[in-house]
């Protein structure tokens, strides 16, 4: 068992104090977000909540959790002690001010969790040691060490191919709607044609992605014409640009 501390208790910090209170460690979360802290307290899972201050004395793993616009004015001023091991969520705050702000401790990560982390097979891109990320959420989740913590910038670009995956099965799922009249149908067909597939793919190697979509659209069938009016589209080609857009918009930011 592990005492656990989160720092800043939002959407992200919420299921990864589930899981790991599940799992049976001890959690604390801080007050901010006392909305979603009183909800976790309430769950019936022992997690408590505590004033920041109490989080981190109480705890040997720290999850920070906090606004990129807020973390300065909240991390360094913490009882902060060499043994801690601290984990940050914060999207553009780099392993350099986190051992600035969290000193004496040195044993830093800087990952990109989604919400489905609580359930398992969350991709988990970190920076910096991965050893207790490993530790807690490695069983049911991908941990994927990076050497450069610039890489996290193209891996949080990269994340945003949910929105547009999402995106294109709004689109066909409103399209079947309003073939056969059904809503509710259309997008349960579409939703979970896609989930399935996905979740009986195996994915552990680069060229998994490339093979299945090679075995789906043959010749001759309705898979290639899909994969063919993409391509004449231009959307197939304009996709990497538009993650370089995206990438390049976050190295910008000061």
């Amino acid at each position: 068992m592990q005492r656990i501390g989160f720092i800043g208790t939002g959407h992200i910090a919420a299921p990864m104090a589930r899981a790991l209170a599940r799992d049976g460690h001890a959690v604390t979360v801080s007050e901010r977000s006392a909305d979603t802290a009183a909800a976790l307290a309430s769950a019936g899972l022992g997690i408590r909540v505590a004033a920041n201050p109490q989080v981190v004395e109480t705890s040997d793993i720290v999850f920070l959790c906090l606004r990129p616009a807020v973390w300065a004015d909240v991390v360094p001023s913490l009882p902060w002690r060499a043994e801690h091991r601290v984990i940050s969520v914060m999207a553009g705050v780099p392993l350099v001010a986190l051992a600035a702000a969290c000193a004496p401790a040195t044993e830093l990560s800087v990952t990109i969790p989604y919400g489905f982390i609580e359930s398992g097979g969350c991709p988990l891109p970190v920076a910096g040691n991965p050893g207790a990320l490993t530790a807690l959420f490695g069983g049911r989740n991908p941990v994927l060490p990076q050497t450069d913590e610039a890489a996290l910038i193209d891996h949080f670009a990269a994340s945003t191919m949910t929105t547009a995956a999402l995106s294109l099965l709004e689109q066909a799922s409103q399209w079947l709607a309003g073939q056969t009249g059904d809503a509710d149908q259309a997008e349960i067909y579409v939703a979970n044609l896609v989930t399935g597939f996905l979740q009986n793919l195996s994915l552990d190697r680069s060229g998994r992605l490339s093979e299945a979509r090679a075995e789906l659209a043959t010749p001759q069938t309705l898979n290639l014409q899909m994969v063919d009016g993409l391509t004449r589209s231009g959307t197939l080609d304009a996709l990497p640009g538009i993650l370089d857009g995206i990438a390049d918009s976050m190295r910008a930011r000061p």
